[in-house]
């Protein structure tokens, strides 16, 4: 058997293993969870300038992020955040609780190997490359920007 047969062999395995998804059902799913986390942090947005009106939004604001970030932690360390990005898939990744997730997720994966080694080191292996290419590209926007 030739590579060229293995590989069509390989990739035809492949497809019938790959679960298969209702595109439209999904995006429905999709669009309302993440327009219900979007309305969960409007709401905590709106409820801190109740109890608050001499806060400024942007504190507000801040409040409400660090908020939803220690919600969907806590959610994803009970197992409940993996239970509703299974249903909902991107309207639970594009928030900022999918960022959230992507950091708490392999932090208690790999928790057993130390706090150095395992927590530390393995928090970011998901998130860390979007931090970096964020701050990379926000500095070589700077530099344009600050010539133009």
């Amino acid at each position: 058997m030739d590579n060229k047969e293995r590989n069509l062999r390989y990739n035809k395995y492949v497809e019938s293993k790959v679960p298969k998804t209702k595109e439209f059902p999904t995006l429905i799913y999709a669009f309302v969870v993440g327009g219900v986390i979007c309305m969960l942090g409007q709401g905590i947005t709106d409820l801190f300038l109740y109890i608050w009106p001499t806060m400024s939004l942007d504190e507000a604001n801040a409040w409400m992020l660090i908020i939803l970030i220690v919600l969907a932690s806590f959610l994803t360390a009970i197992g409940v955040f993996d239970m509703i990005g299974a249903f909902a898939g991107a309207g639970t990744i594009v928030p900022i609780t999918g960022f959230s997730n992507s950091i708490t997720s392999p932090a208690m994966e790999f928790k057993k190997e130390g706090i150095i080694f395992g927590l530390c080191v393995k928090m970011f292996s998901v998130a860390g490359p979007v931090i970096v290419n964020g701050v990379a590209i926000s500095v070589i926007i700077g530099i344009i920007y600050l010539f133009i």
